[in-house]
């Protein structure tokens, strides 16, 4: 499973995700189409890492579509917190998928914890499956700081409220061109591409 098909499936339902992933693909060639456009079912995400729950949705959707597929699974963590949100940073966001309040809790914790470290990280384990079960995972981190109110209203998820190392406006204030080379995601494709040169 050394080479892009021209045609695979991101398995996620996210638009937010899915746009992005679809950017990063667009100058190889290769159509992106999403596992909602299908009408592919989300998987539950039953593992502990963000590798084991990438590879877990990749499969599901290249044996539901009979195609390549490939899927994310990311989250925020902050090291203050012991990592957390992690694995669960979709979850802390609730049944309603409102990241407001997700964003609340994250820093409601730390004040709580009386925290002067705010460090943090976005993390990204790509998951690139074959339809008949093979699977490798590329995963890239992208590096730097909870701030306070959120900043910014373009990203998703948690971006208004991550500063990345070494810059002046957040993943929120960014536009979608100035965010996707600097992301966790863009870093785990680029590892991707690597090994299949």
């Amino acid at each position: 499973m050394r080479s892009l098909s021209s045609r695979l499936v991101v398995a996620s339902h996210n638009p937010g995700k899915v746009r992005e992933i679809a950017s990063l693909l667009a100058p190889f060639g290769v159509e992106a189409v999403s596992a909602a456009e299908l009408g592919l079912p989300e998987p539950e995400e039953t593992e502990t890492t963000f590798a084991g729950n990438a590879a877990l949705k990749a499969r599901a959707a290249a044996a539901a579509s009979g195609l390549p597929a490939l899927a994310d699974d990311s989250g925020l963590e902050v090291f203050a917190l012991g990592g957390d949100p992690g694995v669960y940073s979709a979850r802390w966001a609730g049944p309603a998928k409102d990241f407001r309040v997700a964003m609340e809790r994250v820093w409601s914790e730390l004040q709580a914890r009386g925290a002067s470290d705010l460090s943090a990280r976005f993390v990204c384990a790509l998951a690139l499956a074959a339809p008949d079960g093979a699977v490798e995972v590329f995963e890239g981190e992208a590096r730097g700081s909870i701030v306070w109110p959120p900043r910014g209203d373009k990203g998703f998820g948690y971006d208004p409220i991550f500063l990345p190392r070494g810059g002046e406006r957040t993943f929120g204030e960014m536009t979608h061109e100035e965010k996707l080379p600097l992301t966790h995601r863009a870093r785990a494709f680029e590892k991707l591409l690597v090994a299949l040169a």
